[in-house]
């Protein structure tokens, strides 16, 4: 089968390497990425996404469109009524596409040390960003129960990988021990990294996309999408350090990320994408950093 997909954000981190694992999909025989001059998601009206996706006639449609940060309502708008606009505009000019958007683990919230969480766990996000996915996620598949879109949310874990930002923690370690090699500094400062967390690379990530595209029909609405590992997090930046050369202190100060900092355990179990799609995540830890070090070496 020969693919039209407009993939939304591609510009982005998430969004770049997802364009880039279509593009080598032979199933996929164009990919039409929108710009925010074309249609801006977060601020453009109902009526010129619709005809965005009418004048693409698209056979699938992918968002990895989303805000980390900011205010509760910028959360809201960045996430969950992304969501909001995409089921209603989809239906009304396109409603046979698969429509896919990004999750986030923060839906579920808080997890017993030692659980690999399933998508049909408790879900109690702790902060405004893992609420605001959690409402597009839900969103989605009351969509795509009752047959309104052909609607499915990928969970995304820690995606980590080459041209990953400051806006991540392994990515503001990149930075900070580059500086320091630069200037001879002998330490670093963090916030803490006593949390175990899922880091899958953004490579493994962006093949899930065209894997949830095959399928003709899905059985879940939802998919984990980790590598099924939980890693310190102090462990990840020293082996970040020791592959940049970097022997310096790594001191924590401060705290975390609101939107993750009461969650000290997370792990995806990742069984119903390897049995439903047949993905599993590829790449390790140590591939994933090295490659961090080497993009950012390259410029």
């Amino acid at each position: 089968m020969s693919r039209r997909v407009v993939l939304f954000g591609a510009s982005g981190f998430i969004g770049g390497h997802v364009r880039a694992a279509l593009e080598a999909d032979p199933e996929v025989s164009a990919v039409i990425c929108p710009g925010r001059r074309d249609h801006d998601l977060i601020d453009g009206d109902h009526r010129g996404l619709v005809q965005t996706i009418l004048d693409a006639a698209p056979t699938a449609i992918v968002s990895c469109v989303g805000r980390l940060g900011g205010t509760d309502s910028e959360l809201l708008r960045g996430n969950t009524l992304v969501a909001t606009k995409l089921l209603e505009a989809v239906a009304a000019a396109r409603p046979g596409v698969r429509l896919v958007r990004l999750g986030s683990a923060g839906e579920y919230g808080v997890v017993a040390h030692g659980h690999a969480v399933t998508e049909d766990d408790p879900l109690q996000p702790v902060a405004a960003y893992g609420v605001s996915h959690l409402a597009g996620t839900r969103l989605f598949q009351l969509a795509g129960e009752n047959g309104l879109v052909d609607a499915v949310s990928l969970r995304v874990f820690n995606p980590i990988g080459p041209g990953m930002s400051a806006e991540n923690m392994l990515g503001r370690a990149a930075e900070r021990i580059r500086a320091a090699l630069a200037t001879g500094a002998d330490e670093i400062t963090m916030g803490p990294l006593s949390a175990y967390r899922d880091f899958v690379d953004v490579r493994d990530l962006a093949a899930m996309v065209p894997a949830v595209l095959r399928p003709p029909q899905l059985r879940h609405r939802i998919f984990n999408v980790g590598s099924g590992r939980a890693v310190r997090s102090r462990a990840a930046v020293q082996l970040l350090a020791e592959t940049a050369g970097y022997r310096g202190e790594i001191r924590e100060q401060g705290a975390g990320p609101q939107r993750s900092a009461a969650v000290d355990w997370i792990q995806a179990d990742v069984r119903r994408a390897r049995e439903e799609l047949g993905w599993t995540p590829a790449r390790d830890l140590a591939t994933s950093i090295k490659d961090i070090w080497a993009a950012g070496e390259a410029g």
